[in-house]
């Protein structure tokens, strides 16, 4: 193994190690009420190697999402060619894991209403959904076809998107109560219905 990737793999530990550090703090004493020292102290870091790893405390709540369009986007591109492309994008997003079947429901409902309740982490995370648009739009445009232009596929996608994002919400403030892949299929088949 080359120094370069032994580095790379050293890098994304002490990333995923500082994440869980903070994670900890903010659903134990609010998103706003953790400090960047708070965070480098509980992880035995300064504040300078802090800020390498996360530019903002936003960041470090929202890291995992980066990778998430470019996932979103493979796993939509191997989905079968003649399913369409709203039910395509229905599977991908069910696919992804949202961490509620693996147990750590509680926790993933704490979190939630984190992001929904900080302004800054709502944007945020809008913004990183915008993100998925960007790496989902040459595979719904493949999908629509080659007469349709950016505008259709973009709009697919944002509806699939606001979909999610309608879904979680509703998941946080029902407090979980029904599973978050029901309320995201009603969500499309809302959509689904109400183009008709």
């Amino acid at each position: 193994m080359s120094n370069e990737r032994l580095l790379s793999r050293t890098r994304q530990a002490a990333i995923l190690e500082v994440s869980a550090v903070a994670m900890d703090l903010f659903l134990e004493r609010g998103f706003d009420a953790t400090t960047f020292d708070d965070i480098a102290a509980a992880a035995g870091i300064s504040r300078r190697s802090l800020f390498r790893y996360f530019g903002t405390k936003e960041d470090i709540v929202l890291f995992h999402l980066a990778d998430e369009g470019s996932h979103a986007r493979d796993a939509l591109a191997a989905r079968p060619d003649d399913e369409p492309v709203w039910t395509a994008l229905l599977n991908v997003l069910l696919q992804i894991d949202n961490g509620e079947e693996s147990g750590d429901r509680d926790r993933l409902l704490k979190v939630s209403e984190m992001m929904y309740g900080v302004p800054s982490l709502r944007a945020r995370s809008l913004e990183k959904h915008l993100q998925w648009q960007t790496d989902l739009l040459p595979e719904v445009r493949r999908r629509l076809g080659t007469s349709s232009g950016d505008l259709q596929a973009a709009a697919v996608i944002a509806s699939a998107m606001a979909c999610l994002d309608a879904a979680g919400e509703i998941w946080t403030r029902s407090k979980g109560a029904v599973p978050l892949g029901h309320l995201l299929t009603d969500a499309f088949d809302s959509v689904r219905q109400a183009a008709r």
